[in-house]
């Protein structure tokens, strides 16, 4: 059986600050990791995917907030294959999510 090489020709960190208020603060943290998820997919960004026999976006959020809390301040990142202008990140990942949570500010993480 032959391996196949991995391609790292280009990745990019994204990190977006987000709020979670109205009736998202309902939402718990795994419910909330699968609903960005999904917004990801329906977005069309160029998603790196994670390797193995469950492949899913490379997306981390900074700490999990309570059930029933809103915030204003929410931190996640996510990994991209391909170069993506931010106001297009924001903009396209915008159009995917429910109300309750809107981007704030995008930028590229070191």
């Amino acid at each position: 059986m032959k391996r196949e090489k991995v391609s790292f020709a280009f990745m990019t960190r994204i990190k977006f600050i987000f709020t979670k208020k109205g009736n998202m603060k309902y939402i718990s943290h795994l419910d909330l990791m699968r609903l960005l998820m999904r917004a990801f997919r329906r977005s069309g960004l160029p998603l790196k995917m994670t390797q193995g026999f469950n492949p899913h976006p490379k997306l981390s959020m900074r700490g999990a907030l309570k059930l029933g809390l809103e915030s204003d301040q929410e931190e996640a990142a996510i990994v991209l294959k391909e170069e993506v202008g931010l106001q297009e990140f924001a903009k396209r990942l915008s159009k995917q999510l429910p109300a309750g949570l809107h981007i704030k500010g995008v930028e590229k993480d070191a």
